[in-house]
């Protein structure tokens, strides 16, 4: 199954050297106050891109990791739509045709098919599902995701999912200027296209948070 080929251009590393004098901001996350954010693994999102089923394994892995250590999961899904209204009309009528908008909104409802998660992802009942209406797990609820994280003591957040340059991004900036430390996993994200995922993973690695492998993750991150 293909995966996304994934090397930082070099004038990016160039640029965060110059800015910071290192690769990696974080050295090491304690896992009891660490989530894993895996973002909007959900049928419809799935369903039809290949490279977002080929990162079904990384985010179980890094998942099961984390659970091990005493951290926690969330799974974050999108609600675009109930009973057949709209939950973010602006978008839906304006970025859509209104076929492809409909679409979007019904296929994102609860109880429709693509608002499912992938069924290969480990859920487990220990775990968080929430449900978001825009791109961020951070700008929309109920429920509140930055007051379940702190009740929680939660400082850092790994991110995993789908889009990497849509809803993983968004969801990483905001995580960081709410004073979270943020890691996107290379791996463990995808997009419909190579460059996308390029573009998502590079804009946050200059100054919102670490990229790392899901090898980088589980063997050196959240291990003391």
């Amino acid at each position: 199954m293909r995966q996304h080929p994934f090397e930082f251009p070099h004038y990016v590393i160039e640029r965060v050297m110059a800015k910071r004098g290192r690769i990696r901001v974080f050295d090491h996350f304690d896992p009891t106050r660490t989530a894993l954010i895996v973002i909007d693994m959900q049928r419809f999102y799935v369903e039809e891109v290949e490279t977002a089923q080929s990162i079904v394994p990384n985010i179980n892995r890094v998942a099961d990791t984390l659970r091990d250590k005493g951290g926690i999961v969330v799974w974050a899904c999108m609600t675009a739509g109930q009973e057949g209204q709209s939950l973010w009309p602006v978008y839906h009528d304006n970025f859509f045709s209104e076929a492809k908008g409909a679409r979007h909104r019904d296929q994102l409802t609860e109880g429709s098919p693509g608002h499912e998660i992938w069924p290969d992802l480990d859920v487990r009942d220990a775990d968080l599902v929430v449900y978001k209406h825009r791109f961020s797990a951070f700008t929309s609820g109920p429920p509140d995701l930055d007051s379940l994280l702190r009740d929680r003591g939660i400082e850092n957040v790994i991110i995993c999912g789908t889009a990497t340059n849509f809803c993983c991004e968004t969801s990483a900036r905001d995580a960081m200027m709410l004073d979270y430390r943020v890691v996107m996993v290379s791996d463990g994200n995808a997009a419909r296209y190579d460059e996308d995922h390029i573009v998502g993973l590079t804009t946050v690695f200059q100054s919102f948070g670490d990229v790392l492998t899901t090898d980088q993750v589980c063997n050196d991150l959240l291990t003391a």
